[in-house]
């Protein structure tokens, strides 16, 4: 017999709210922040208009809320409105949340309750988790993994009728990583500098705004290695050595086993077509060039030998067999036993 879903997907639930149709419970948990406060401040911001929600919309914060409290503002009949809406942030932080359950379990039809849980997920083996299921909604809001963070980069800008480079989306990742939250940020800002009639965010856009450099990053450290230019690896090394502040070596060794564990995978399907090879390595066709030269340029025994490296130096960079040799120092080093495996 299929599970039943409980949990349903961030498309889903915003076409729901932008039709007006409304749960009288919303459980909005998970790791990834952003689609949690999307869905959050859209309740906030569109079921109610101004004029009713000074009457009729209560919001409370987790660390200083009391339960009783929200339970007797979620049991209040709307005055002069449909509805009755009560949100609950940073809801991980509330003591005695499993008191919720009393009103859950039978909830007014004109009460929207929202409970934003944040970095983590509620038991699900609760009463109050399994209350929720049965009268409202769970929202289930995971990280989406580095590879898929162009992509989304992408979909973020065309939704607001502009375009980005892909090595632009490529420098975001390397400096943001997959905070979603920090990227759509700085993106709203970069739309907002653009200059007038500008539709397109490039790598100089982003290095002029943001301050990421377009020549010093780790992308740019992956394409000297595939084209197995020494000086120009060397370079970013030693700008990577004397500014681990802002480049930490623990960042570009991350950055460098993602790209030779997918030279690897490479190796076992590098008969297939163009998209499905892109599509086996989850990474954007405009980059598969990149990676068709570094799997020429790096044969399997060798990038299984760089990934026995980027392990050792690992443990190094932590302090494990390591005792004085500095960061940048084991960075420069491992740059060079990667250029010369």
């Amino acid at each position: 017999m299929k599970e039943k879903q409980t949990s349903l997907p961030y498309k889903t639930v915003m076409e729901e709210l932008k039709e007006k149709s409304f749960r009288p419970v919303y459980l909005l948990m998970g790791e990834e922040t952003y689609f949690i406060d999307q869905i959050s401040d859209h309740i906030q911001n569109f079921v109610l208009d101004e004029a009713e929600r000074s009457f009729n919309q209560v919001i409370f914060y987790g660390k200083d809320a009391d339960v009783l409290n929200i339970i007797n503002s979620a049991r209040r009949y709307p005055m002069m409105a449909a509805h009755n809406v009560v949100i609950i942030k940073e809801a991980q932080a509330l003591k005695g949340i499993e008191q919720l359950s009393h009103y859950i379990e039978k909830p007014l039809s004109s009460t929207i309750l929202v409970i934003a849980y944040k970095y983590k997920n509620l038991d699900k083996r609760t009463v109050l988790y399994k209350s929720i299921v049965k009268n409202g909604l769970v929202f289930e809001s995971n990280k989406i993994y580095e590879d898929q963070v162009p992509a989304w980069i992408d979909k973020y800008i065309k939704g607001r009728g502009f375009s980005i480079v892909p090595d632009a989306s490529m420098m975001l990742l390397e400096f943001l990583g997959n905070d979603l939250s920090k990227i759509a940020m700085e993106l709203d800002k970069l739309l907002i500098t653009l200059p007038s009639g500008s539709k397109k965010i490039s790598p100089d856009v982003i290095e002029k705004n943001i301050g990421i450099s377009k020549e010093y990053n780790n992308f740019e450290l992956h394409k000297a290695l595939i084209q197995k230019n020494p000086e120009k690896a060397f370079r970013i090394a030693f700008y990577f050595s004397d500014n681990q502040k802002s480049s930490p070596i623990i960042v570009t060794i991350a950055s460098l086993y993602f790209f030779y564990t997918k030279l690897i995978a490479l190796h076992y399907v590098r008969d297939a077509s163009r998209n499905d090879m892109a599509a086996a390595l989850k990474i954007n066709p405009y980059f598969l060039n990149d990676y068709i030269q570094g799997y020429k340029a790096y044969p399997l025994p060798k990038s299984l030998k760089i990934i026995s490296l980027l392990r050792e130096y690992d443990l190094k960079s932590k302090g494990v067999n390591n005792t004085s040799t500095s960061a940048g120092d084991l960075l420069k080093e491992l740059i060079y036993r990667i250029i010369y495996a």
